[in-house]
């Protein structure tokens, strides 16, 4: 006699994907409300400027790239491997986020890296109150 009660040994893929889908919705939409709240400038500048190359400085030294660490030391190479990459590499500049307290000697440095890889630099400030 054969017993016809045998345990399937198959895997469902589908509730998988689902899972994975909503995780990476999850961590999109997170990762957009995530925001560096630091004290900007004043000026009564009203002139939006998007950008693609950001460099933030806080004024205990702290250097990002594009929202992720770096230090002084590479920052030259990211920005040229970055620049190499876009598609629109005339109008390319670089965005100087530089919390009130950085000495401007190291905003300056920022504007002469810039201008070392043929790139116009902006800096960001927030409007007065």
């Amino acid at each position: 006699m054969k017993k016809r009660s045998k345990v399937s040994a198959e895997f469902s893929m589908s509730s998988l994907t689902d899972i994975i889908f909503l995780l990476l919705i999850f961590f999109m939409l997170t990762s957009s409300m995530v925001q560096i709240n630091i004290k900007l400038p004043e000026s009564n500048s009203v002139t939006v400027a998007p950008s693609d190359l950001i460099v933030m400085m806080t004024k205990d030294g702290k250097l990002s790239f594009n929202g992720k660490p770096i230090t002084k030391s590479k920052l030259k190479g990211r920005v040229r491997s970055t620049l190499s990459k876009m598609s629109n590499k005339d109008n390319a500049d670089l965005a100087i986020v530089a919390e009130i307290g950085v000495p401007w000697k190291k905003i300056n440095d920022m504007i002469v890296l810039a201008q070392s890889l043929g790139i116009s630099a902006h800096i960001a400030t927030q409007p007065r109150k």
